[in-house]
């Protein structure tokens, strides 16, 4: 499950869920999980920071909620989940492991992990099972419960995304640059899965894949037909970027006002001329915890060659760092602009500025707290 959907549930039982804390690395939020924690229910949900899906329930509060498996309960508040309810409820499996750092015991099932503490100063090296020990203070009781996908919790991965999650909306598995014979950008190769087979037996749907094309020129109804109809469509307003235009045509105020295509589920935007109705720019979103745009869109998984010039390139993904950028350009980029993004109902951005730097057809948008890229603006130059 997307992280996304994962806050839009627990976001629809906001009277019943409350107090979640989202946590990340803020300084490299590549290199450590995000976890949304619910604290008044002892649930924290662990989510790969590259993919973005769900890949570890943890239980660290068992008095705060109530489990069963096949339909009987094995924790709540009338049943202590013991390693005798456990083996009793799960049946049996390999000896468990024994973490002398942590003093506590796990008991591992497929998917599944029990963690029993002990103040006892117990050997490791035991062959007969957690119930044949021996415990001064009577037998030990669950103080956390792991599910995952796998054998093994620490060789857990976040698994691909469940068909059940699909909702009958695609999503983005790899972006790349279109160029024409002459080399110049003009659009996007866009991979594409979802769901396919047949839409009345639930068995035979299974996941599908499709490579689309976007170009620059191209009509409502060609990207329509290409990527389906948008999740939101977006009139803008006024443009604040006009002033840096060479030419001063631009900066006339035009009679119609161009509007987005957004696609968040693609974490792509969409810009077509209001006059035209044709595509003139694409905007490609990282989804990166931390940025203003956060949770609106899913990640784009982007591979992009950008180029200043004829002999200056650099190839940059999703999790690129503009540190690895600035090593292959040196200094030949110009100086960025700061874009302080601000709602029209909140005037305050908690956190901050970001950094915009110009190559030929496309504009990098920098984080630079951590030096990740937050977005590409692709354009036809």
């Amino acid at each position: 499950m997307p992280i996304s959907q994962a806050i839009s549930i627990l976001r629809g039982q906001c009277r019943v869920i409350k107090n979640i804390h989202l946590c990340y690395c803020d300084y490299d939020p590549l290199a450590m999980d995000v976890i949304l924690n619910l604290t008044e229910d002892g649930i924290r949900l662990v989510f790969d920071p590259i993919s973005q899906r769900l890949k570890i329930i943890e239980v660290y509060n068992m008095e705060r909620v109530k489990l069963k498996y096949c339909g009987v309960h094995f924790n709540s508040p009338t049943i202590s989940p013991t390693n005798d309810q456990i083996e009793m409820s799960f049946g049996a499996t390999h000896p468990g492991v024994f973490d002398p750092a942590n003093q506590q015991f796990i008991l591992n099932f497929r998917g599944l992990s029990f963690f029993f503490p002990s103040n006892d100063k117990l050997e490791h090296n035991y062959s007969h099972g957690l119930g044949s020990l021996q415990f001064s203070n009577g037998p030990p009781v669950v103080s956390k419960l792991c599910i995952y996908m796998g054998n093994t919790l620490c060789e857990t991965r976040a698994p691909v995304l469940p068909i059940s999650c699909y909702q009958n909306k695609c999503y983005c598995e790899r972006v790349q640059l279109l160029k024409d014979e002459g080399g110049k950008v003009c659009g996007v190769k866009v991979v594409l899965y979802g769901e396919s087979g047949s839409p009345t037996k639930q068995s035979d749907v299974r996941q599908g894949t499709l490579q689309q094309e976007i170009k620059f020129g191209d009509s409502c109804q060609d990207v329509m037909s290409s990527l389906g109809a948008p999740c939101k469509i977006y009139y803008k307003d006024e443009d604040k970027m006009k002033i840096h235009s060479k030419s001063p045509e631009k900066q006339l105020e035009k009679e119609e006002s161009d509007y987005f295509y957004n696609y968040f589920t693609l974490g792509m935007d969409i810009l077509f001329d209001g006059k035209t109705h044709s595509v003139t720019k694409l905007v490609l979103h990282n989804n990166y915890p931390g940025h203003y745009d956060f949770n609106i869109y899913y990640r784009a998984y982007f591979e992009l060659e950008l180029e200043l010039d004829a002999d200056t390139k650099c190839c940059v993904t999703s999790t690129t760092k503009w540190d690895k950028v600035e090593e292959i350009l040196g200094e030949h980029y110009s100086k960025p602009v700061v874009l302080n993004r601000r709602s029209s109902t909140n005037a305050t951005n908690p956190f901050g500025p970001t950094f915009c730097y110009g190559f030929k057809s496309a504009i990098v948008e920098v984080m630079p707290n951590n030096n990740y890229i937050a977005s590409v603006t692709i354009y036809s130059s």
